[in-house]
């Protein structure tokens, strides 16, 4: 059996389970740890029994329980070797220091050395074996450059892995286009266009049944469109009302972005998808990622109905809205 399970899909977090044969991934961990575990049991999962963690981008609305929960479980999360990078950065953010700053640091690490090797070289000589230097000649640590760092004088040097925020158990890379495997799930992940790292969609299969899943993309270039074929079940975001965008609060700069190539689908484009380029192969269709400031749930079923009301091979596709507050019943094939 493969069973479909958006537990949460919007702004505040995005999270879902998919279960094929003996596997359970969780497709982004956007909501915090205690209420993914909660949705789950909620709509029947038990989070014991997941075996990976699958990242689509790097944002914090995909990523905000990620440490946790993989540090809880004990699971591999799997992301593009970018988007790993790209969220270790915005885990451990660089401190700027002015030059002044820098020198007294490095000041303070070489005193913090030669003190060190003083009270060496004094318990040394009590013992009888030590050697003194030779004229001009400086021990071993007191003669590092002041730029090598030093473990005793290094603050930010977690105690231990567990002390470092971005540690996980396990790290697995993809790559988009080369499609791999999680135990009994295939895996076919591919680039979307969005204002991220490296971020992918994937295609899920699992016992005959594929499982598309497009969320955070601008606009539906070629190559997306090529993989949301044949399908049986997808999702698909539709963001934003475009009215509802212009008139609404966000700041200039912030429409800009959504509206952008590299923004999010509004309802009219997921329409014109739905219309021009659908195969209507689906027996389900689940709009996603709806904003709460920008659209109504209303409003996006109607944009998408009349989509696949005006093609009488899509009458049969049942529309479904996932919601950010609430998991979304499962699906199962």
């Amino acid at each position: 059996m493969v069973r479909f399970t958006v537990l949460a899909s919007g702004s505040k977090g995005n999270s879902t389970v998919i279960s094929g044969g003996r596997t359970r991934i969780l497709v982004d961990a956007g909501l915090s740890c205690r209420e993914l575990f909660r949705r789950m049991k909620l709509a029947g999962e038990d989070p014991e029994t997941l075996d990976a963690i699958l990242i689509t981008h790097e944002h914090q609305d995909h990523v905000n329980g990620l440490c946790v929960t993989a540090r809880k479980l004990g699971i591999p999360v799997y992301f593009t070797e970018a988007t790993h990078r790209a969220w270790m950065r915005w885990l451990t953010p660089r401190r700027q220091m002015t030059y002044a700053e820098w020198l007294e640091q490095r000041r303070r690490q070489a005193a913090e050395r030669q003190a060190g090797w003083q009270a060496e070289a004094g318990a040394a000589a009590e013992e009888g074996d030590f050697d003194e230097p030779e004229a001009g000649m400086a021990p071993e640590s007191a003669a590092r450059p002041l730029t090598e760092p030093s473990a005793e004088a290094a603050p930010d040097q977690p105690a231990s892995l567990t002390d470092d925020p971005t540690w996980l158990p396990e790290v697995e890379y993809f790559q988009a286009g080369q499609p791999f495997s999680i135990g009994d799930i295939g895996v076919s992940p591919f680039t979307t266009p969005h204002d991220a790292a490296d971020p992918v969609g994937f295609v899920f299969r699992a016992e005959g049944v594929r499982i598309g899943y497009a969320t955070d993309l601008g606009y539906t270039p070629p190559n997306v469109k090529a993989q949301l074929k044949e399908l049986d079940l997808l999702l698909l975001e539709s963001n934003h009302d475009l009215e509802m965008l212009r008139d609404g609060p966000y700041p200039w700069a912030v429409k800009q972005r959504v509206l952008s190539r590299v923004g999010h689908l509004s309802n009219e484009a997921a329409a014109e998808f739905l219309t021009e380029d659908y195969d209507g192969h689906a027996a389900y269709v689940i709009l996603a990622h709806l904003s709460e400031n920008n659209n109504l749930p209303e409003l996006a079923r109607l944009t998408a109905e009349r989509a696949l009301s005006g093609r009488a091979s899509l009458v049969a596709n049942r529309l479904l809205l996932a919601a950010q507050h609430e998991p979304l019943a499962a699906i199962e094939f």
